[in-house]
C-alpha cells in the first residue's frame, strides 16, 4: 500500500498521493462495519440484551450531535473529498472545540453503537481496530492540507485539540504519572 501511495515529483522528490490515501483510509473504514456486521450472523437472529441499549443510545444520541454540529460549523465547506475551497477557513468553534474531527468522531459513535448491539468477537475488535486505521489515514491527509493552508494557526490548534477521540495521549500518561 506504502508504494501506492506516493508519486514521484520533478527533482526527485516524493508527495503523498492525497486520493489514494484517501479512498484506502474509506476502504478500511468499511471494512470495519463489514467485520461487526457479517462475521456471524447469528447476531442478527439473537435478542439484545436490555442492559446494552442505554448505552448504546448515548453512545448514538452523542454521534448524532456531534455531526449535525459540525456539519452546522463546516457550513458550504463541507466535502466528501479530502480538499479545501478556495474560501475554506478554519473551523474551531461548536464541537470543533473538542475535537478536529468530530465527524470521524460520529462515525466512530456509530459503529461503537453497533459493536454494544450486535458485536461479536472476534468481529468488533477486528472492525474498531480497523476504523481506526481507515480514519487515521483520512485524519492525517486532512492535517495535511489544512497545515499547509493555515500554517502556525493550524498547529496551534492541532497540538491543543484531539483528533477524533476525546483524549489526548499526552493529558493521559500526565494524569497516570501523577497518581
Amino acid at each position: 500500500m506504502v508504494a501506492s501511495v506516493f508519486r514521484a515529483v520533478p527533482g526527485g522528490a516524493q508527495k503523498p498521493f492525497g486520493r489514494i490515501i484517501v479512498r484506502d483510509g474509506e476502504l478500511t473504514s468499511r471494512r470495519s462495519g463489514a467485520a461487526i456486521y457479517v462475521h456471524q450472523p447469528a447476531a442478527w437472529r439473537s435478542t439484545t440484551d436490555w442492559w446494552h441499549l442505554p448505552p448504546a443510545i448515548a453512545i448514538e444520541l452523542a454521534g448524532l450531535w456531534l455531526a449535525w454540529t459540525a456539519l452546522a460549523q463546516l457550513g458550504r465547506q463541507w466535502r466528501v473529498d479530502a480538499g479545501l475551497n478556495a474560501d475554506h477557513e478554519l473551523v474551531r468553534g461548536g464541537p470543533y472545540r473538542l475535537i478536529r474531527h468530530p465527524i470521524y468522531a460520529s462515525m466512530l459513535c456509530q459503529l461503537l453503537m453497533s459493536v454494544a448491539l450486535i458485536g461479536t468477537l472476534p468481529g468488533a475488535p477486528a472492525g474498531i481496530v480497523l476504523f481506526i486505521i481507515g480514519t487515521e489515514i483520512r485524519v492525517r491527509v486532512e492535517d495535511g492540507l489544512l497545515a499547509a493552508r493555515f500554517g502556525e494557526k493550524f498547529r496551534a490548534w492541532q497540538n491543543s485539540v484531539p483528533a477524533y477521540i476525546p483524549l489526548r495521549v499526552e493529558d493521559a500518561r500526565n494524569n497516570h504519572c501523577r497518581h
